[in-house]
Formats: structure tokens, sequence, C-alpha cells
């Protein structure tokens, strides 16, 4: 006998009493009697998305999957509506065109039930429309959270599920939207007042003990450490592991015998990494021992000048057995435990040149330009992820040049996010990079942490003389004076490529690619990824367009040095006070078509071309600031019109397709086979092999001034503002100097183009910089160009 059972009575839960007619809720109870709703275009009302939220997807036999999954949370001003997204549209997150705060059209959905929980089931949004923008829904809604939630009667229990755990019931937490690093949701604890309880600290062990004991019969007595040193988030989850809080974070401890390294494992990192910092005291039971993993990164400790116990490390585990760990309030720490001083070494910037390679600092500046957010792909094993970055500026008053720093992700996300001019920035146990003919910089470690005002109180490296010094320094400044030095986001890259272009250079830093590749790095290029590669080629055409010059700080408020100018309003001046002159080029090369659209914004006029589809045009970054980021990065912020800072036009033109207008005032070049190659690339883009010409489109930006945060650093050596020595040495000859008010003779467009014959048939090898801005915009930007007599094959 064979029994069917089916679901036909839809009814609902009202969590707070709603009667108001409803898009999801009509469109749930829709999904009572079909399996699958495709909805018409004049019954997909706008709904608006609250959150996105991102987990490790789970594995599906014979089924290939993303390795993420999606939940996106919308609202019709009604109830809100939790549901998973159909894989198929994850490419949608990948770009950020479904982002949190935009404007979406369900037009297919299905209702999915748990088929191994009872009481569980959620909406799946099959096929949807995004509108480029913000959503009106939002602006009719008061407080998104005090929506009830749309649940069918039977599945009350989902209201709990839909909280702040994933739809799919084998996950138990979120991961941050951008990368695996940052802490994310409820699940993470912070600011739990440490324990007044009286401790028994007559039977502790010390460190050194531990290291002598670890291989004899040991008893694990109790111990009394100090946190010295705190590493960002490890997140290993992969499929088919069984753990539900794959996390590990290393700390470095100490007591009056030494330092060794501690371990926290698994969901002991949601209950406690956000409240163990430097200076927390530790007493701990039932920790385990084991052999050090060599291979892993280590903070550089001697300035403390005690004994490192690196042979073991104490872990502790959310169970078998199960760790004991008390945080010690501050006022029961007692001097006659002997527990150290936190120690720092602070570096001026004016002694970074004596450091050696990949030495470690700590350093303390004011900051004057802080780059876009990017993201880079980690090599290592298992699902992809990915590393967010940022580029910074700070000066410390001991040298004419800031420390450049290049900061990654510390699992920070609050501070990394709100960095901005005229911050007092502290970043710990930064790494020195030196570079050949350019200045040093310092890159993030494992073990680095960043602090900028606002969270300062309370730090151990308050009363460091360094610091103290410091301060004393910034009151000396004139706070308009900083601020028409500052500046925020646009194009930035350093080092900047060396003067060889090289095999060796190709093989492992940057990829030297031929024709598909190209294609398929720009197609998979996600959200704000950055990625750096070679091409060779001929230049066949370029064009000079200028960008207006940006407003400075006419008449606006200035805040104090020594106060967060992140919940403040004001307009930061751009990059350069004179006027950006921008090239733009198309290359030939053995590589597919890519036509492209790129568009002025604001004030210029947007200029189109033919469409394929890859869009590789350079589109600008804006500047913000005074605006708390939410799920979808910076774009939300980056999208405003009403911008807290001045935008930065870096504006691309494609020449691939229709000429320039004869009645533009743009100047222009064209090599001689520039017609001709134009024809056979649009005859032959779907028969390209090594020997068809294609065109690659990409925007050069010289720098032009001396206070241009690309200036610091950039050699100088004189050239003779010829195109091809300019695109070799990234600058026009000599830069001008505002600060002196010096401002130099710079060549003529019409003068530069004049000796752009030199490039024809040149073959020339050319460094690009992708970058994907959202949505089909893809920044492609020349960073130097090699000529054959700047090329080895060593």
């Amino acid at each position: 006998m064979f029994v069917t059972l089916a679901n036909v009575n839809c009814n609902f839960t009202v969590v707070s009493g709603v009667t108001q007619a409803s898009f999801l809720q009509r469109t749930l109870e829709r999904l009572s009697s079909t399996q699958s709703l495709k909805l018409k275009t004049e019954e997909a009302a706008p709904v608006a998305v609250i959150a996105l939220q991102r987990y490790l997807s789970e594995q599906t036999k014979g089924q290939q999957l993303d390795s993420y999954s999606y939940d996106v949370t919308v609202t019709d001003g009604v109830w809100r509506a939790k549901c998973f997204l159909h894989p198929s549209l994850n490419h949608l997150v990948h770009s950020n065109s479904l982002k949190t705060g935009s404007e979406i059209s369900i037009t297919q959905c299905s209702f999915v039930y748990n088929e191994r929980r009872l009481g569980h089931g959620y909406i799946c949004i099959e096929q949807l429309r995004c509108a480029a923008k913000r959503s009106a829904v939002l602006a009719r809604v008061n407080t998104v959270s005090s929506l009830p939630m749309l649940v069918k009667q039977g599945m009350e229990r989902s209201v709990v599920l839909q909280s702040d755990v994933p739809l799919q019931v084998s996950r138990k937490h979120y991961l941050s939207l951008w990368n695996n690093d940052d802490p994310e949701g409820d699940i993470w604890m912070s600011g739990s007042p440490s324990a007044d309880t009286v401790l028994d600290v007559s039977k502790v062990t010390l460190l050194s003990s531990l290291d002598s004991s670890f291989k004899n019969t040991w008893k694990p007595l109790p111990l009394l450490v100090k946190i010295i040193h705190k590493s960002r988030l490890r997140y290993y989850g992969k499929f088919g592991l069984k753990i539900d809080y794959p996390y590990q974070a290393y700390f470095e401890v100490a007591d009056q015998s030494g330092t060794m390294s501690l371990v926290l494992w698994n969901e002991l990192c949601p209950e406690f990494y956000q409240r163990l910092n430097v200076g927390t005291v530790l007493y701990l039971q039932n920790y385990t021992l084991k052999q050090s993993y060599s291979n892993r990164s280590r903070p550089q400790m001697d300035h403390h000048r005690m004994k490192t116990f690196n042979s073991v490390e104490i872990c502790l585990n959310p169970r078998n057995p199960a760790s004991v760990i008390t945080v010690v309030s501050p006022k029961s720490i007692l001097p006659q435990w002997g527990l150290p001083d936190i120690s720092y070494q602070f570096t001026a910037r004016s002694e970074l040149e004596k450091l050696a390679n990949n030495s470690a600092c700590d350093i303390i500046g004011l900051v004057t330009f802080v780059g876009r957010v990017e993201r880079v792909k980690s090599k290592g094993k298992g699902p992809e992820k990915y590393w967010t970055y940022r580029w910074v500026h700070a000066v410390d008053g001991t040298s004419d040049h800031p420390f450049i720093l290049e900061l990654f992700s510390t699992s920070q996300a609050e501070i990394f996010s709100h960095i901005c001019p005229m911050t007092y920035l502290v970043c710990t146990q930064m790494r020195v990079c030196h570079v050949e003919g350019s200045l040093p910089y310092l890159t993030s470690s494992c073990e680095t942490e960043t602090f900028i005002t606002g969270y300062h109180k309370g730090q151990p490296y308050v009363n460091d003389p360094r610091v103290k010094s410091f301060i004393q320094w910034t009151k000396t400044l004139k706070d308009n004076v900083v601020l028409q030095k500052t500046a925020v986001g646009g194009y930035y890259r350093y080092p900047r490529p060396p003067a060889m272009f090289t095999q060796s250079m190709a093989d492992a830093q940057v990829p030297l690619v031929a024709a598909a590749d190209l294609k398929r790095e720009l197609e998979t290029l996600q959200y704000r990824e950055h990625k750096k590669l070679a091409i060779q080629g001929q230049i066949a055409a370029v064009q000079y367009m200028e960008t207006p010059e940006p407003q400075g700080l006419k008449d606006k408020e200035v805040p104090s040095a020594s106060t967060d100018v992140c919940d403040q309003t004001v307009t930061y001046p751009s990059h350069s006070s004179t006027t950006k002159q921008t090239f733009v080029e198309s290359l030939t090369s053995h590589c597919t078509d890519s036509s492209s659209e790129s568009r002025r914004k604001r004030r210029i006029q947007i200029s189109k071309t033919t469409q394929s589809s890859l869009n590789c045009g350079n589109i600008p970054a804006k500047r913000n600031a005074g605006r708390k980021n939410t799920n979808e990065g910076e774009e939300q912020a980056e999208e405003e019109s009403n911008s807290a800072f001045e935008e930065v036009q870096q504006v691309g033109l494609s020449l691939q397709a229709e000429n320039p207008n004869p009645d533009s005032n743009d100047l222009s070049w064209e090599s001689s086979s520039w017609v001709r190659q134009q024809q056979e690339v649009s005859e032959h883009l779907c028969k390209s092999g090594i020997n068809k010409q294609i065109a690659v489109d990409a925007v050069y930006i010289p720098v032009v001034s001396s206070s241009e945060p690309q200036a610091v650093g950039l050699p100088q050596d004189p050239h003779g503002n010829t195109m091809l020595s300019c695109l070799s040495s990234g600058f026009l000859c000599p830069l001008s100097n505002t600060a002196n008010n010096s401002e130099e003779t710079l060549p003529r467009p019409e003068e530069i183009l004049a000796t752009a014959s030199e490039l024809e048939d040149t073959h020339v090898v050319c460094i690009l910089d992708l970058c994907h801005l959202g949505g089909d915009k893809v920044e492609v930007m020349i960073s130097k160009v090699y000529r054959l007599t700047e090329v080895s094959l060593d």
C-alpha cells in the first residue's frame, strides 16, 4: 500500500499583531499549493534586502556547489522573511549586485522542508531581479528589527532559528561576508565582566614546569598567566568536518618564569576570543599540553627579555576535557603574583630604514591617507577564502615621510572599517618590508592588532614614553593644515614595480598571462578582489581626458585632531589639488576581446561603446567617512551622493569600437594599423588563437604632484616626458610641490601626445592592476609599462 502525504494547509503565526496586506505573506500562502512559484512582473512587488549572511555550504553528493551558501532576509515593510538564496544566484553576491539596503523583485521561489528535522522550513529564492537604486521600502520603516518574522504554523521554532543561525541546520554560525577572519553574529560574546571570585593561587604551577614535565607523568595544576600577544582568528572549516565551530586562536601568555603559546579551540572562540586581550590575566584549569606546531607564525618577543618555551603549547578545549577559564578582574590582580608588565617596541618613522627586513615593530601615527578596502584570494587548500586589506599612511613628526602600512584584517572589524584621516593609529607587531629603489613599508603579521581613536582607553601602551611623546607632538599641529594633506580612497598601489621585468618575477609575483587567461581572470573576479598581472602587446591607441578639479575644505568645519572624525561629516581634499591627467590606452595583444563601457559620473558626460560579455571599464570609487559599514561592505556608503568625501574621478573611455567623436576636445593618438586591427578584432572574436590581435582597454593615471599618496616612495629619476617615458616612470617630470607653493611647469597633454609615435609597432610588457568595483564594473589600471630593453629573460 502506498500513502501519499501532502501539506495542503498553510496557516501562519502572527508574532505580533499584524493585519496589513503583505506581498511576502501572500507569496507564502500560494507556496502551500505549489512546489515552485513563478511570479509575473505585476505580481513581484519590490522587497528590501535587510541582511545578507554567509556560511559554509552543505556538501551534496554528486552536485558541484559553491563553497558557501547565503541567507538573505527581506522585508516588504510589513513582515520580515529569512530566505535561502539558490546557489545559482550566488554570483549576484560575488559581484555585490545583491547587497544589504538594495531593492529586489522575487520572480521565482519555492518552500523547502527540512527532511531531517521536524518543524523547520524556509523560502528558497530561485530567481530575482536586482534594482540599481536604494530600496524605497526602507524609507517607510522606522525600525526594521521591530517588524515580525513570517513563519508557518507549526514552524514557530523557525523564529529562533532565523535569528542568528543558518537556515541550513547542519551549520551553526555565520561567517563575515567578505573574509573568514572577522567574528560575525551574536554568538561572539564581548564585554562580559571579569570574575571577582577568590582564587586559590597556592597550587599554581609555572610555565617553566610545563616545559620540563611535558614528556613525563604530569598532572595539570592551575596556571596564572597574563596575555602579552593575541593573534587574529583562524577559521579552518571545510566539507566533511564534523565540528560546529571550527575556529582557532593563538595567544602568547607569560608568568614570572617565561612565555608560552596558548591555543583557544572551537566553540571556546565565540565565547572568549573578544574577552581575551593583551593585558588580560587568566586562571586556567583542565587544560592540556601538546607539542608545538613548528610552521606557524610567531610574534617577535625579544624586547620582553623573557625566556620563551617553544616546545609545547597550552590547549584550551570545550570538551575532553572541558577547560575552565577564569578571566581575573583587574582589581583582583596582586603584585605578589609576579606577572610581567606588557612591553612594546615602538619605532619612530625616522628609525625605520635601520630595521632589518622582516623584523617586527610597533608604531603610532596620525593617519593622513586611507585606501579603499580590497581583497586578495588566499592560495591555501580547502574552500576559497579571501584576505581583506587596505593601505594607510600615518605620520609621527620624526620624518618627512609617512609610515606606509599594508593593513590586513586583524579580526577587529569595527576598527578596520573605521580607520580614517586624523585618527591616532596604533599598530603592533608590524613586519618591515624593504623595497629596492624605494621606501620601506610595514605589513601586518598574524599577531598584529590595530587601535584607533576611541579604542585607546585602557590599552597597556598608553603609558609608553614613545606614545606620550607622540601625543605631545600632535598638540603642536594645526588641524586645517593637516587636513589639506589628507586623502581617502581611489586607486593606490605600493610598492612600484621594479625597474626590470624578469621571468622569475613573472613566475613568482606578477604572472605573465596569455589571451584566454586574461579573459578568465577578468570574468572570475569577485567584489573588491584585486589581481596584478602582466601582459605582452603593443599600444595601439591613446586618448587623453581631464577630470574636474576637486573641491577642498572651503568653509567646512574642521574637527579636532584628538577626536574621532569618523563620527563627523567633513569634506577632505582629494589626492591632488591639481587637475589629474588620465591616459586611456587600448593595448593590442594575443588575447580575447574585451569591449567595455566606461563613464564619467556627476560632472562628466557618459561615454558608451559597444558591449560584449566582458566589461573592464574603470569606474571611480567615492570617498566616505562617518558611516558605519553594514553587511554589504563599503558599497552602500560609496553609492550615496551625499558622501562626506569628494570623489576621485578616474575615468576610462574605450577606444576599441568606433573612433572618438571628431568634435570632441579630447586629445588622442592612434597607430597606423589601429583601424585595420579594430576590424580584425570584431571579425575574429570567437576565433582568438595566438596570431589574432584583440584589444584590451586600460587606464593610466600619472602622478603629477608630490602631495599625492602615490608619490610617496616613488623613484623620481628625471625623464623627457615622452609618452613612453611617462608610462614607464609613472609620473610627469618634475612633480609639482604644493606644500612649498612650488608649481612646476608640467608638460601640456598635446606635447606628450606628440611623442606617441614612438609607440608605433613597439612591443611592451604592461603591468595591470585589476579590481572589481561591484556590479559589472571592473577597474583595469596600468601601473607600469616595460620596454624590451627593460625585460630580462633570466
